[in-house]
């Protein structure tokens, strides 16, 4: 041997030990390091957007050959959703898309985020029974005018808008078939799009389809299968995800170039006392019932080991002869691992997490599963929805945890914002303001602990159906006047703030940073007089709309009367 070869031989050694090293580096949960703010800027073409879902924002529910989704159905349902109110017209996106193109042109994004409806393409959710070519036009037309406007889509090809039919006919997502129908789906969004779109997302929030559409039954389709449902959903899901990203791997990557994702949410949960490890395990716990659920299979192959443990030994205490946890074959965890050229990851706030044990005799169900209490600090600032306190510091420490966790993917924010809930209403959004500017200088702070993060999304663009919270939540950059037929939009003081973020591609300094927000109260001042003007002009509508209608009729119906009056005297 060479004194060459045996050079070599050494670094392969070095380098074999180096990744070994790096690829089992855990996550140092005692360590919350809760700096100051960080002055400076993003990476250069650092990718600044926000986001929507087509039933959230199109409304056009049932126009251009349409079918029905499981939300159009599910929101028709008296008291599902607050005020019984439903999507059906939401923010007339399919009517207004040329304006908010607008909107963010002015804005000056380079990426937006929208969903594809499956309903609306496919009215019964087959390929092979009708395409609804004016569907995908709409689609078509709005790709076009973003790249018109140098806009990059971002498109999630499945943001909870099941075709009903499916539901009926197979039990949507509880059914294997899914997997099939979704992919035919996406291939059809492959092959129309596909030349246009670069990056598509597969499925927005899995967590909440499973846990939500099929536990607690909060959202559609309601169903209340607990300690079963949502396991059984999400193994479908996660299938059909890895199914699509073969589809595009193996038929449409080499001529269209293009990425295959995930959304997944997750909150991020601390610890209550780091020196516990009984509190550390519970959290890691948390995270792994959260997040891991779904990344650990597309990541590592299979799921989280912890989740494997739990649920199968409450299942075992429960009598069960299986796991209440479907079970991926050796075939199945080859073919689903490695299936992610990007993570999207949506994030909101944050929990703190302790252990608290679940007897069985208690009944299943995904929250019982993980023996853990989740609890929140009172001085935490909740400007809007009950869940959502503002924790920046959560949001550097779950960008750290998917770095270290999964190794350090590519990552796109795909979900961020704030909520607000009032009867009044006020464009002068500081604490929206506020909110952006502490938890995208945590995001630089990560980045700059070298976390892989590409672009961020606000969410949302504009204020609107917030599923079961119906209209009563407001997300939106820009506040939407829902009472009115025309849905007009307003800027809130946040558009000038995020605007300058990113013209200024992050904080460049404490003097500049510090203008930013009185110069956005300023011009909030005088969209905020152009919407006290507005209940004038719903009046109006209303005036024009109901009254002189039925005003009318009134006049006709007396004239009728006198006419009889009238030919019984002459009688």
């Amino acid at each position: 041997i060479t004194m060459l070869q045996r050079w070599i031989l050494r670094l392969y050694h070095a380098v074999a030990l180096l990744l070994l090293v790096s690829a089992s580096e855990d996550f140092d949960w005692t360590k919350n390091e809760r700096t100051s703010f960080y002055y400076g800027t993003f990476p250069t073409g650092f990718s600044w957007g926000a986001g929507s879902s087509a039933y959230q924002t199109e409304g056009a529910w049932d126009i251009d050959g349409k079918g029905m989704s499981i939300w159009d159905v599910f929101a028709r349902k008296k008291g599902k959703i607050i005020s019984n109110e439903t999507g059906d017209s939401s923010c007339e996106g399919y009517y207004k898309f040329k304006d908010d193109v607008g909107l963010m042109k002015d804005m000056k994004f380079n990426h937006y985020r929208f969903s594809i409806s499956w309903p609306r393409i496919l009215p019964s959710g087959l390929k092979s029974e009708h395409i609804n070519e004016k569907g995908l036009k709409y689609y078509d037309d709005l790709i076009n005018m973003l790249l018109e406007n140098k806009i990059t889509p971002i498109v999630t090809l499945y943001h909870w808008d099941l075709p009903q039919v499916l539901q009926e006919k197979y039990g949507g997502w509880q059914n294997v078939t899914m997997v099939n129908y979704f992919n035919d789906f996406a291939n059809l969004c492959f092959e129309r799009f596909g030349n246009r779109v670069k990056y598509w997302i597969t499925f927005n929030n899995p967590w909440s389809i499973a846990v939500e559409g099929y536990e607690t039954g909060e959202h559609a389709p309601g169903l209340k299968l607990k300690g079963t449902g949502a396991y059984k959903a999400a193994h479908h899901i996660i299938k059909a995800h890895a199914k699509v990203w073969h589809t595009y791997d193996t038929q449409w990557r080499s001529k269209q170039k293009g990425l295959v994702g995930i959304s997944l949410t997750a909150d991020w949960g601390e610890p209550v006392d780091i020196s516990n490890q009984r509190d550390i395990e519970a959290a890691e716990r948390y995270i792994h019932f959260y997040l891991g659920w779904f990344a650990t299979p597309l990541f590592n192959g299979d799921y989280p080991q912890v989740m494997k443990e739990y649920i199968g030994r409450k299942s075992g205490q429960q009598g069960l002869g299986a796991s209440r946890l479907p079970v991926f074959s050796p075939q199945e965890k080859s073919y689903i691992k490695g299936t992610c050229d990007f993570l999207g990851l949506g994030h909101f706030t944050t929990r703190y997490i302790t252990q608290k044990n679940y007897p069985s005799g208690l009944g299943d169900s995904y929250f019982a599963d993980r023996d853990l209490a989740e609890l929140v600090d009172p001085h935490w600032p909740d400007p809007g929805s009950e869940w959502l306190y503002s924790v920046p510091w959560g949001f550097r420490r779950m960008l750290n945890f998917v770095k270290t966790q999964y190794g350090n993917p590519m990552i796109y924010v795909t979900e961020n914002g704030v909520s607000e809930k009032m009867m009044c209403t006020d464009l002068c959004d500081d604490w929206r303001m506020q909110y952006f500017k502490d938890y995208i200088n945590e995001m630089l702070k990560a980045i700059k602990d070298g976390v892989n993060v590409k672009g961020y999304t606000a969410w949302s663009l504009l204020d609107n159906f917030e599923w079961d919270e119906g209209y009563s939540e407001r997300f939106g950059l820009f506040y939407v006047d829902f009472r009115s037929k025309s849905k007009p939009r307003y800027p809130k003081a946040s558009v000038q703030y995020y605007k300058r973020i990113i013209s200024s591609n992050g904080f460049p300094n404490q003097r500049e940073v510090e203008s930013w927000k009185r110069k956005a109260i300023e011009t909030c001042s005088s969209s905020n007089q152009l919407l006290a003007a507005d209940p004038l002009i719903g009046h109006m509508e209303m005036v024009t709309e109901i009254v002189v209608p039925t005003v009318c009729t009134l006049c006709i119906l007396l004239s009728a009367v006198f006419l009889m009056f009238l030919l019984r005297g002459r009688i």
